[in-house]
């Protein structure tokens, strides 16, 4: 489900459900030209498909963070610590060609790159791999 889906009365209804938060990355750093900015987010919305579908009733969706900075892993744990005083369980971040290091966010409950999960199962193992993940994460 996606942020924008939502009303004040459905979250007040729906919160019990929708207990984990998935953040996008996409990684951008200024250098692309539209049509590789454009094929980065195509990439991104694929690789969240893996999660938003199977997934659906249970993840809400936020808006993602596009440009990456120095900064970003204070600015992604940061965000993750304020979505989870506000009521979120868990916090997943997710990125297709960024490349986020689970150590350094250590508010997020999940980091997933696909671009590290490509160089450990390949391209058709992805998204096995990563319904196991987000199952895993709900059995701690």
């Amino acid at each position: 489900m996606k942020f924008s889906e939502m009303t004040q009365d459905s979250w007040a209804e729906l919160q019990l459900y929708l207990d984990t938060c998935l953040i996008p990355y996409t990684a951008l750093t200024g250098k692309q030209s539209p049509v590789e900015a454009t094929e980065a987010l195509e990439r991104l919305r694929d690789f969240l498909d893996m999660v938003e579908i199977p997934f659906k009733g249970r993840i809400m969706t936020y808006p993602a963070f596009h440009y990456a900075c120095p900064d970003m892993s204070m600015a992604l744990n940061t965000l993750s610590e304020q979505l989870k005083s506000s009521g979120f369980k868990y916090v997943v971040i997710m990125s297709s060609d960024g490349e986020l290091e689970q150590t350094q966010m250590t508010s997020a409950d999940l980091v997933l790159s696909r671009s590290v999960l490509i160089q450990e199962v390949g391209e058709e193992g992805i998204s096995r791999l990563v319904g196991e993940k987000i199952r895993e994460l709900w059995k701690r």
